[in-house]
């Protein structure tokens, strides 16, 4: 069980009257003497706060994770009402704040974790006569007769480890026709004295329930593990992409308190954040870049802006597809975005689209639909068909899952296809209206992935009313990511100093 950093404010402490969780660390403070400037994962207020403590607490607390007890006034105007609203607090009756403190408080552990087993980590049943065709980590391709009863089809080869008491996520990617019937079995284990493990149970899951997110949670108090594989019925195709499991939080949010989850119809992947900071703008948008565990990325970078703050990511592939996709897929993401831009009041001048390397894509790709204010990247990658070209020669075995992004979108990898990738973007780029968007950029001039995209951009945009400025740094790609990174978060605060907080 993880530890949760909980600070109580009020008259009254909690732990002489309630049942706590084990996995509490309790702060109780009844008048507010010099904390730690640190953390809090959760934060509960039985009294109004004062102006110095609501100034600690937009510093130290979380979204989401503000609970207030029923007895606190709530008054228009005071400082405990504006920390409530930017904090997306919650108000609890007296039962409710039994069940937080008792049952909910290690649904607030402080880091996250979310992962994924690929096609590699893939068997196919020995028993299976079909036919099969592997397609790098765009899945495994099965096409047969299952037989009338369902039985194991394929399997992952690795063991999932689950702690006592928690609770697990899984999520399976696949598609199929409609003649093939599945069902996801998980087994739980554990080793004991000998070599040979024990099962505790076996769970099996169907079709039906697959269609959402499926939960598992270790009643021990031992570390458990779990094995899967996927069981098939009828004839036909069955394509298994992969299978995610992920820290649950029961319904409090995605990898962190508040996270949302937005899924396709052929069962792809959207995950997003929105913090509303001080409510005033710009609202920063930041695509994560590739990342093979899964989660958010940039969130204490993006929360020390002290603006609203829109994080967006995705676990297709590897690590990320380059939030390339169907329509469908493309259109949500651009919904997430204009759905804060409407909560928040804004304009799309009000808005900042940025991110690092691969999440310089989606800031640029999606920047054509928003027009933001500035779109500012850290080591820009436009040009992905020359991105997957370059693995041939330039850069051999350093970024292969280029290749698997050049065949999902264009289904090959001959010329034709690093054309029709390159076109994708720019023909996209050069139909949108760039006046008043500003572009900051900063480049590695040397970049083994894309060496021409700062270039490009200035040449697509010239003749236009449109300022671009950039900086280079000497050396490839993954050169100096501290250096592209020091620069881009010096130009984020320059950028909201002078054209959002100096108005």
């Amino acid at each position: 069980m993880k530890t949760v950093r909980v600070l109580q404010l009020g008259t009254e402490d909690f732990r002489e009257s309630l049942q706590i969780s084990d996995c509490a660390e309790w702060y109780f403070e009844p008048d507010f003497p010099e904390l730690p400037e640190r953390d809090f994962d959760v934060v509960i207020l039985d009294r109004e706060v004062t102006r110095e403590e609501f100034n600690y607490l937009i510093r130290f607390s979380k979204a989401y994770c503000l609970f207030i007890t029923e007895r606190v006034p709530i008054k228009k105007g005071d400082d405990t009402r504006r920390l409530f609203i930017r904090k997306r607090g919650r108000l609890l009756s007296a039962k409710e704040l039994e069940k937080l403190l008792k049952e909910e408080l290690e649904d607030y552990f402080p880091d996250s974790y979310g992962e994924k087993y690929h096609p590699k980590d893939l068997s196919v049943a020995q028993g299976f006569k079909g036919k099969v065709r592997w397609r790098g980590y765009e899945g495994v391709d099965l096409t047969g007769d299952y037989g009338n009863e369902l039985k194991q089809i394929v399997f992952w080869l690795i063991y999932i480890p689950i702690e006592g008491k928690q609770s697990i996520e899984f999520w399976l990617e696949y598609d199929k026709d409609e003649t093939v019937e599945i069902a996801l079995e998980l087994s739980m284990f554990h080793f004991g004295y000998g070599t040979d493990p024990e099962f505790e149970k076996v769970m099996t899951f169907s079709e039906n329930e697959l269609k959402d997110v499926i939960s598992v949670t270790n009643q021990n108090k031992r570390v458990e593990y779990i094995f899967a594989s996927l069981k098939a019925r009828g004839m036909g195709r069955l394509t298994v992409t992969a299978l995610h499991d992920r820290h649950s939080r029961r319904g409090k949010g995605n990898f962190i308190p508040g996270g949302g989850r937005a899924v396709t119809s052929d069962r792809e992947e959207v995950f997003y954040y929105f913090d509303p900071g001080n409510l005033r703008p710009p609202l920063n948008v930041y695509f994560s870049g590739y990342k093979t565990q899964e989660g958010f990325e940039g969130y204490y970078m993006m929360r020390g802006m002290g603006h609203p703050f829109l994080l967006i990511t995705e676990a297709r592939l590897e690590g990320g597809g380059f939030y390339l996709g169907s329509e469908e897929y493309e259109n949500t993401i651009e919904r997430i975005i204009r759905k804060y831009m409407k909560k928040l009041g804004f304009q799309n001048s009000e808005v900042i689209l940025s991110g690092l390397s691969m999440g310089t894509f989606g800031a640029l790709y999606y920047g054509c639909r928003i027009r933001p204010h500035t779109i500012l990247l850290g080591k820009p990658l436009a040009s992905l068909g020359d991105v997957a070209e370059n693995e041939r020669i330039n850069r051999p075995g350093g970024f292969p899952i280029s290749l698997d992004v050049l065949h999902k979108v264009c289904g090959s990898l001959d010329q034709d296809a690093v054309r029709r990738m390159n076109e994708r973007f720019w023909n996209a780029f050069d139909y949108t209206d760039w006046s008043g968007t500003g572009f900051a950029v900063a480049y590695m001039i040397e970049d083994d992935y894309d060496r021409t995209a700062y270039g490009q951009l200035q040449s697509h945009l010239r003749g236009g009313d449109v300022k671009i400025y950039g900086k280079g740094l000497h050396g490839r790609h993954n050169d100096n990511t501290s250096g592209i990174v020091s620069w881009f978060t010096d130009q984020y605060r320059e950028i909201i100093r002078n054209d959002f907080d100096g108005i």
